[in-house]
């Protein structure tokens, strides 16, 4: 086995080489003075199985490449197999054409690394679980609710009076997955989104007056749609809000917006090195993509890995 890291994430790619028990293979990953990836593999790779640990997180171009580059490598040292580990899949929000002459570029980008030389894909949370169709080659699509459901039943250790919160109707499925995890109520945001960056709230689906109530998104980048929906369940009696969420992209808006926010806490992964700040509250997903990397390796089952 072979663990490779680009410069997207490397203090996660570090706490998986340390759960795995594998040290990180020594690359040369830099650019030219015109903004080019050179990508130099400084050891023996030749019939490994190779996994490149590379979330195509903001600088999203940037990470991709370098993640397709350092694939590049890798197949033309006569490497086994290739596994890409994505803990954060970029553009998966493209996943369809919902305008007039639009691209699909998460198809796009499942075409390019399949083209690129990688025999398989370990990911986290895509933003439509459908987007593992887009591939002709196998992919191990992980959740974060195990690492998540854990830190919320210490937050939360009475479920009898909370209640889990979609902030919209197409993140039911999972709102509900985590209800169920946790033993508590359900309840929906029915919003309304302006523009990508602002989101008007609407009104809630279920009950919160009273209750203590966790926002569940599959991720956050502006953090509009979780400061709408906490302001609406403050308006219909929520005691508390908190957020659980499987990716914060946070940018600076985001941070802010956060901060001047009803919600107390946003727990989150630390699948992109963007989640932190002030109400921040970051659980490693290391060990679980360590335990994924194993079984790939040798061969097993990652089924359990699903399990809370």
């Amino acid at each position: 086995m072979k663990l490779i890291t680009g410069t997207a994430h490397r203090a996660l790619a570090e706490r998986i080489a340390e759960n795995v028990g594998e040290p990180l293979a020594d690359v040369h990953v830099t650019a030219f003075p015109d903004g080019e990836t050179f990508v130099k593999i400084n050891e023996n790779v030749r019939g490994a199985d190779v996994f490149i640990i590379q979330p195509t997180c903001p600088p999203t171009n940037h990470n991709l490449m370098e993640l397709l580059i350092m694939v590049d490598a890798a197949r033309r040292a006569s490497a086994e197999r290739i596994t890409a580990v994505i803990p954060f899949f970029g553009y998966a929000r493209q996943d369809r054409k919902d305008q007039p002459r639009v691209p699909i570029t998460a198809k796009l980008v499942a075409n390019l690394l399949t083209a690129a030389g990688v025999s398989r894909v370990l990911t986290m949370d895509l933003h439509a679980p459908q987007i593992q169709g887009f591939f002709d080659i196998p992919v191990d699509h992980l959740y974060a609710k195990p690492a998540l459901i854990g830190y919320l039943r210490d937050r939360h250790p009475d479920a009898t009076n909370l209640t889990v919160v979609s902030p919209d109707v197409g993140g039911v499925k999972m709102a509900r997955a985590y209800a169920e995890a946790l033993g508590a109520e359900l309840a929906i945001v029915a919003k309304h989104r302006v523009s990508a960056t602002r989101v008007e709230a609407m009104n809630v689906i279920g009950e919160v007056e009273g209750r203590d109530v966790v926002l569940v998104d599959d991720m956050t980048e502006t953090a509009g749609t979780l400061k709408a929906a906490a302001e609406i369940l403050k308006r219909n009696g929520a005691l508390r809000v908190f957020a659980a969420v499987s990716h914060a992209v946070l940018g600076d808006i985001g941070r802010d917006r956060l901060q001047n926010s009803e919600i107390e806490e946003i727990i989150t992964t630390d699948s992109v090195p963007y989640a932190t700040g002030p109400k921040v509250r970051a659980v490693s997903v290391a060990p679980l993509l360590a335990e994924a990397i194993r079984r790939i390796s040798d061969g097993q089952s990652v089924t359990s890995l699903f399990e809370v």
